[in-house]
């Protein structure tokens, strides 16, 4: 979804906040969402995303699931300041602070460094959606732009406007990667709803054109059959097929349980695709190095699956 927002602040304005004076250098947008438009601004403590939003209830509700997520993981900084800055004709716009994230989209990530990287990658994420789920919260708008791939396939979710605590109807959603679009489900906040929306993620890393010409369909009609018919004519897909299905059925009980089944599938002999040609990432699994192993165990340690 994208938002009709009109507020634009050029490269290198100067945000100044309304109470509590904090300047901020606006370098470039990073993106823009539903409900507002993020910012990399450079401050006093550093690099910084700024996000500003013109429904002031809106983006509180933002707010409070960030205060209440780093009130349970108090070693992650997930707000830094919240504010007004003034616009044209004396306008009042709601933001917040938040540390910025390095890294490119999975997308872009797996174009520069190779396909080989898509199992590592989607464990990693997997790690971070078990996160969550364990404090007991969804991600809910999970989707290619909102994950971001840094270095040795390290692996960060942004934007939190759709994380919504378990059992409450999910607050912020892209259509194409949500079940209910394709009349698989509600949209009530669950871990298997995020599991769906990763199912979705991996058929867009590998289809996105054939995945986008399913929407076109009569609501009505639309089904998990036509997602599972997309995963079988995808070659490079076809080791992860099996857990794919179980990931859009609602089968795992959550992302731990999803990365679990996902780490295992990486070492059966038997997901190979019998052919004369094996998909690409599949080949990468020997050959990636020594290194980028041991940073992975590092963090699906420090991640606790």
């Amino acid at each position: 979804m994208t938002t009709s927002f009109k507020l634009n602040l050029r490269r290198g304005a100067v945000v100044t906040g309304k109470w509590n004076h904090s300047r901020y250098r606006v370098e470039r947008l990073l993106g823009e969402g539903a409900n507002g438009k993020v910012y990399l601004v450079h401050a006093d403590r550093g690099w910084c995303a700024l996000k500003v939003g013109m429904d002031a209830v809106d983006l509180q509700s933002e707010i409070n699931v960030l205060q209440a997520l780093e009130k349970q993981d108090r070693k992650q900084t997930y707000l830094y300041e919240v504010d007004d800055l003034l616009g044209e004709g004396g306008k009042e716009y709601p933001f917040y602070i938040m540390r910025y994230v390095r890294g490119v989209t999975i997308s872009e990530f797996l174009e520069k460094n190779g396909p080989e990287w898509f199992p590592l990658i989607g464990l990693n994420l997997l790690g971070k959606l078990a996160e969550l789920h364990r404090k007991g919260w969804v991600f809910g708008d999970l989707k290619i732009d909102n994950v971001l791939v840094a270095d040795y396939g390290y692996v960060e979710l942004v934007d939190y406007g759709g994380v919504t605590a378990m059992g409450k109807g999910i607050r912020q959603f892209t259509e194409i990667y949500d079940r209910g679009f394709w009349n698989a489900g509600s949209r009530s906040a669950d871990a298997r709803y995020d599991l769906f929306s990763f199912a979705v993620l991996c058929i867009m890393l590998h289809e996105p054109k054939k995945l986008h010409a399913l929407t076109g369909g009569l609501p009505q009609i639309r089904s998990t059959e036509e997602l599972e018919r997309l995963i079988g004519e995808c070659k490079g897909l076809v080791p992860v097929a099996g857990w794919l299905r179980q990931a859009l059925g609602g089968q795992f009980f959550d992302a731990s349980e999803g990365a679990e089944a996902w780490r295992r599938l990486l070492h059966r002999k038997d997901t190979r695709v019998k052919s004369a040609k094996t998909p690409g990432w599949l080949k990468g699994l020997a050959a990636v190095s020594a290194v980028v192993l041991g940073l992975s165990v590092y963090w699906l340690l420090r991640s606790g699956i």
